[in-house]
């Protein structure tokens, strides 16, 4: 009886880790971690502020494979706190302000536009 054929390694790719800061992650990084969590991308979110409902851990950070902050001061203060998680990683701006509720059309219309592009 002839081998199983093998499934092609090159068709396969990995599971995507991907991490969405903003603020408090009440709003925009919960919204976002919502809707890019798909097959073959994991997601998930977190606040810089100390009063977020999810404080950004150094853990998630080595996780991620892709990082997503809302706003240029959240990069600044996302290198300032991790600078050591971050060696090798990407991060990217969004400048999504933070004028949003939670799931708002106009939220998710923009984030669509905005991070769409890096997952494909």
């Amino acid at each position: 009886m002839p081998p199983l054929p093998r499934p092609s390694t090159s068709r396969l790719s990995p599971m995507r880790r991907v991490l969405f800061i903003c603020s408090r992650n009440r709003l925009r990084s919960p919204t976002a971690e919502s809707m890019f969590a798909a097959p073959g991308i994991e997601t998930d979110s977190a606040g810089l502020a100390p009063d977020a409902d999810c404080v950004l851990s150094a853990e998630q950070v080595e996780w991620a494979d892709l990082i997503f902050v809302m706003e240029k001061q959240h990069r600044v203060k996302l290198k300032q706190r991790f600078a050591t998680s971050l060696k090798g990683k990407k991060v990217v701006c969004l400048d999504v302000p933070d004028r949003f509720e939670f799931m708002q059309p106009e939220l998710v219309t923009l984030l669509q536009k905005k991070v769409g592009q890096h997952l494909r």
